[in-house]
C-alpha cells in the first residue's frame, strides 16, 4: 500500500488577494535557544501535515467546530513565527463561508447564531482569539471587527448577580469555569491591545483578571481546578493543561497592557507550579491526564497542550526566564523525537508511550511545541525534506527482489540560491538509486518556501523478514542539514486494530472518517475510509476480514476509483449490537497490479452512527 501525503486542497475558485502584515514580537522578547533553521524547518513539514486534513468546502477541519478555531490559530501562529504566509488564503476562505448562521449539526452540534457565536460561550471566544490572530497577519480591519463582535455578545454572559461575577459556559447559564474565563480575559486584553484609545475591553479585562484570581479556581498548588460549583466554590476537578495555559496567557496579555506590576508574580506562579512535582509534566514532558496509563483523551482534550504551549511561548518570549525556555525546547524535542511517524503525523502522547492516537488535532497540539521553539525572530534561511510514500507497504512475492518508488520532497526559505545534496540510505543488503543527488533551489524570501523533489528507486530483496525497515534521505546544503525517511512495512499478511500505529500504513484514504482509540475508527454522514492492500503479482485469491458494526456500506475496488457494494446494513443500529467479522472475497475485484482496495462508509448518513470497524485481517493465496 501506498500512503500518500494527501495534496494540499487548496482554494480552487477565485483569487483571494491579503494585505500580508508582519506583527512585532512582544516588547522585550528574545528568541528561545535553539537552532533556528532546524526547528522552523520541523515546524514547516508538521504544519504542512496539519493542512492537509483541512476541508475547504466546508472551511473546517471535520469534525470539531471549537478545535479547527484552535487548529486555524495554531496555523496563524506558525506563519507569525516563521514568516511563512501561504495558509492565509484558508483563513479567509473559513471567516467567509463560515461567518453565517448553520442549523445544529452543520459545522457545531450547536445552532450556529451567526458571527461564529453559539450557546457554547467558550466556542465563541476561541473564534474571536482566531480572528484577531488574522487581524495581526494581515491588518485587514474585518478580522477585528468580527472579533470585537464575538466580545459584544460574550459580554451579555458576563453576570455579577452570581458568584460576583464572571463569564457562563454556555448560553443556559448553568457553569462558570476556567477555560470561558480565561478565554474572556485574553480576548478583551487582545482587543485593547489593538485598539488605540480604547478603554472598554480595557475595564472587562481588568475586571475579568481580578474576579478569576479570587474566585477560588487557582488553587494552594497554584494549579487552576476546572470550575465552580453553585455555591461558588472550586469544584477541585481535573487541572487540565489548558486551563494553566489559558490562565497564564490572559494575565501576560493584561501586563502587556497594564504593566500593573502585580500581574506578573501571579503569572510565574502558575507556570512554576505547571512544572513543579505534583503539576502537568511526567519525566520532563508535558503530560494531560487523560495521556496517563489507562485513559484516552476525547476529541477536546487532545489539543489541551498545545493551548497551553502556546500561551507557554509567549511567556517564554516575555520574561526571558531561561527555566521556560528550556522547557520548550524540551517539549520540542519529545514530540519530534519520540511522538512523530514517518508522514509527520504528530500523536497524543508526546513521549511517545502506547497506544498512542494521530488526528490532525493532535497534530495542532503538538505543532505548539514546535512553534514554540522557532525564535521570536525567524532565521532566513531554512530547509526542510519529507518523503512520500512515507509509509508504503510491500506484500512481497517470494523469489525475487521488490522494487518501491520513494520521492524526497525539499523545501528551502531564504534569499541566495541553496544547492542541495540528498544522500539515501537503507538497511544492510538493499539497494537505493541514486546515491547521491545534488539540485539548486532558489528561493524568494520565506513567505513561500520554494521546493523541488528528487525521485529515489528502493530494491528489496528476497527474503526480507516480515516488519518495518526505514529508508532515510539526509538533504544537506553548508551547515543546513535535514533528515526524513520512509518506513516500509514489509508484510505477507494484514492484521491489525484500527486506531492504532499498525493500522496507518494500510490505511490508503482516511477522508473525514475519525477514531476515539484502540479497535475504533468510524465514518459519519458522508465521510468513508479506505484501505489498501497490495497482494504480490502471483496472488490467485484474496481476502479481508472486517469486525465492524452500526450502520455500514462495505465497498470493494481494484483501483480505488470504480466500487462494488458487498455489504449494506439496512438496520438503524447505533449501539453495536450487529458487531460480528464480516469477510469479503476481494478475488474477483483485484485490479491489473492484484491490489484490492475495502472502503468503509455510513448507510444512514444523516443520523451519525456511520460503519465502525474495530480489526482488520487480509490473506491470500
Amino acid at each position: 500500500m501506498v500512503l500518500h501525503r494527501r495534496t494540499f486542497r487548496l482554494l480552487v475558485a477565485g483569487a483571494v488577494t491579503l494585505a500580508i502584515g508582519l506583527v512585532s514580537p512582544p516588547a522585550g522578547a528574545t528568541p528561545p535557544q535553539s537552532d533556528g533553521p532546524t526547528a522552523t524547518a520541523r515546524a514547516r513539514v508538521a504544519a504542512d501535515e496539519l493542512m492537509s486534513s483541512y476541508e475547504p468546502n466546508k472551511a473546517w477541519f471535520p469534525s470539531s467546530w471549537w478545535n479547527s478555531a484552535v487548529a486555524l490559530q495554531t496555523i496563524g501562529d506558525y506563519m507569525q513565527r516563521t514568516g511563512d504566509r501561504r495558509y492565509l488564503p484558508q483563513l479567509d476562505n473559513t471567516f467567509e463561508k463560515d461567518k453565517g448562521k448553520f442549523p445544529a449539526g452543520y459545522l457545531s452540534g450547536d445552532e450556529l447564531l451567526g458571527n461564529f457565536t453559539s450557546r457554547a460561550i467558550d466556542d465563541s471566544e476561541w473564534w474571536g482569539l482566531t480572528w484577531i490572530q488574522a487581524y495581526d497577519l494581515t491588518k485587514n480591519r474585518k478580522y477585528l471587527d468580527m472579533a470585537v463582535k464575538i466580545a459584544e455578545y460574550v459580554e451579555g454572559y458576563w453576570d455579577p448577580s452570581t458568584c460576583g461575577g464572571g463569564v457562563w459556559w454556555n448560553g443556559e447559564r448553568t457553569y462558570k469555569n476556567a477555560v470561558t474565563n480565561g478565554l474572556w480575559i485574553r480576548l478583551t486584553a487582545e482587543l485593547h491591545n489593538r485598539m488605540p484609545r480604547d478603554k472598554r475591553w480595557l475595564g472587562r479585562a481588568q475586571e475579568g483578571w481580578n474576579w478569576f484570581t479570587a474566585s477560588g479556581m487557582i488553587n494552594s498548588a497554584g494549579l487552576v481546578n476546572d470550575g465552580l460549583r453553585d455555591d461558588c466554590t472550586s469544584n477541585g476537578d481535573t487541572v487540565w493543561s489548558y486551563n494553566q495555559g489559558l490562565a497564564i496567557g490572559a494575565g501576560l496579555e493584561l501586563w502587556r497592557a497594564t504593566h500593573d506590576a502585580k500581574i506578573l508574580p501571579t503569572v510565574r506562579r502558575l507556570a512554576d507550579a505547571a512544572i513543579a512535582p505534583g503539576g502537568l509534566v511526567t519525566d520532563g514532558v508535558l503530560t494531560e491526564y487523560c495521556d496517563a496509563p489507562g485513559r484516552t483523551c476525547d476529541d477536546n482534550g487532545k489539543q489541551f497542550k498545545g493551548i497551553f504551549m502556546r500561551y507557554w511561548m509567549d511567556l517564554a518570549d516575555t520574561t526571558r526566564d531561561p527555566r521556560y525556555t528550556a522547557f520548550v525546547a524540551q517539549q520540542a524535542a519529545a514530540v519530534w523525537d519520540q511522538d512523530r511517524d514517518a508522514s509527520d503525523r504528530l500523536g497524543e502522547r508526546w513521549s511517545g508511550a502506547e497506544p498512542n492516537v494521530f488526528d490532525w488535532r493532535t497534530q495542532a497540539s503538538a505543532l505548539s511545541a514546535l512553534i514554540a521553539a522557532v525564535p521570536a525572530v525567524p532565521p532566513t534561511r531554512s530547509l526542510s525534506a519529507t518523503t512520500n510514500p512515507a509509509l508504503p507497504v510491500v506484500m512481497p512475492a517470494t523469489a525475487s527482489a521488490t522494487h518501491v518508488k520513494v520521492q524526497v520532497n525539499l523545501q528551502a526559505t531564504g534569499t541566495t540560491p541553496l544547492q542541495v545534496v540528498v544522500r539515501p540510505a537503507a538497511p544492510a543488503g538493499w539497494t537505493v538509486t541514486p546515491a547521491r543527488t545534488t539540485v539548486t533551489l532558489r528561493p524568494h524570501g520565506n513567505a513561500v518556501p520554494v521546493q523541488t523533489s528528487v525521485d529515489l528507486d528502493v530494491t528489496i530483496p528476497a527474503g526480507t523478514a516480515d516488519g518495518l525497515h526505514s529508508v532515510t534521505a539526509t538533504a544537506t546544503s553548508g551547515s543546513l542539514s535535514f533528515s526524513t525517511r520512509s518506513d516500509i512495512l514489509i508484510a505477507h499478511t494484514a492484521d491489525f486494530d484500527t486506531g492504532t500505529a499498525a493500522e496507518t500504513p494500510w490505511l490508503f484514504d482516511a477522508d473525514g472518517s475519525q477514531s476515539n482509540g484502540v479497535q475504533n475508527r468510524f465514518a459519519d454522514g458522508h465521510s468513508y475510509f479506505v484501505y489498501r492492500f497490495p497482494f504480490p503479482a502471483g496472488t490467485t485469491s484474496a481476502s479481508a476480514t472486517l469486525t465492524i458494526d452500526n450502520e455500514f456500506v462495505v465497498q470493494v475496488s481494484g483501483d480505488g476509483q470504480t466500487w462494488t457494494t458487498v455489504a449494506t446494513e439496512t438496520n438503524p443500529y447505533h449501539d453495536g449490537e450487529n458487531k460480528a467479522a464480516r469477510t469479503f472475497d476481494l478475488t474477483p475485484y483485484l485490479g491489473a497490479d492484484k491490489a484490492g482496495y475495502v472502503r468503509v462508509s455510513d448507510s444512514f448518513p444523516d443520523d451519525g452512527w456511520g460503519g465502525r470497524v474495530y480489526h482488520v485481517t487480509a490473506t491470500y493465496n
